[in-house]
């Protein structure tokens, strides 16, 4: 189709809103856990690290859009361990363990979140143990643990852009659709990643609270990984709900702050 006939639909227009406002929420994820670990380089090195980290995510994006013949493939299962859980409200299997490349890919994903915000707990909890993270400034040259950053991003990175771009597919076919909403929300991470990951550094009780929450979404790819759906609006709820909350901790100690008697 003519990319001036298509962009010249009013429909084409609300798809491409509605697919911006999804991939946004669907991207806070992998801004989070780019802001916390862009967060443990040197200062100098960590808007280079983000913005290493996002613009490869927009061009696997981009190419897992290109291969999107391929990309619906993963789909496919590819073994069957033979457990099914019992049927839900609508028909469907509460869990299954037909695996496809999807899954396996988000229960990798959903691993090596659980692992690495538990070592970040862990060391957040007690800095004086040596937490064996190679991101540890304390030990070993800047190179290292940039290096070390990037390759920890673009494994999440990966994971993000599969299911995201599974969820885009599922929502329109045009494909000049689906690369001009990464693009936009690409860029709109972009320009909210360094505003993040400083916020999230003034403020050390949002690190424990970012960390608990991609404790939560390594479990929920594990889940989806097993065929066990968790929507998606509970968790962005339960999300805001919490960040609601904080944000009066925070502002009551601030007032407590500005109240308390000079020393």
């Amino acid at each position: 189709m003519d990319l001036i006939a298509l962009f010249s639909e009013p429909s084409t227009w609300l798809a491409l809103i509605t697919l911006v406002a999804l991939e946004i929420v669907l991207g806070i994820d992998n801004l989070v856990f780019i802001a916390i670990l862009s967060n443990k380089l040197p200062p100098e090195q960590q808007t280079k690290a983000r913005r290493i980290g996002l613009s490869l995510a927009l061009i696997m994006r981009i190419l897992l859009l290109l291969l999107i013949g391929w990309l619906v493939t993963l789909q496919q299962p590819l073994f069957d361990l033979g457990l099914v859980g019992p049927e839900g409200a609508h028909g469907e299997p509460a869990f299954e363990t037909a695996f496809s490349g999807r899954d396996l890919i988000l229960f990798a994903g959903g691993l090596f979140l659980l692992w690495k915000a538990t070592k970040e707990i862990h060391h957040a909890v007690s800095p004086e143990e040596d937490s064996g993270e190679l991101l540890d400034k304390t030990k070993g040259p800047a190179q290292i643990a940039f290096g070390a950053a990037i390759a920890q991003i673009i494994a999440l990175d990966i994971v993000f852009s599969v299911d995201s771009i599974l969820t885009a597919v599922g929502m329109t076919d045009d494909v000049p659709i689906m690369i001009t909403a990464v693009i936009i929300t690409v860029t709109v991470m972009l320009f909210a990643a360094d505003p993040l990951a400083k916020f999230i550094e003034k403020n050390p009780t949002l690190v424990m609270l970012a960390l608990a929450f991609l404790v939560m979404i390594g479990f929920v790819l594990i889940a989806d990984a097993f065929g066990f759906h968790v929507p998606k609006g509970y968790i962005y709820a339960a999300m805001g709900f919490s960040v609601a909350v904080e944000g009066l901790n925070m502002a009551q100690r601030k007032r407590r702050q500005k109240g308390a008697p000079d020393a």
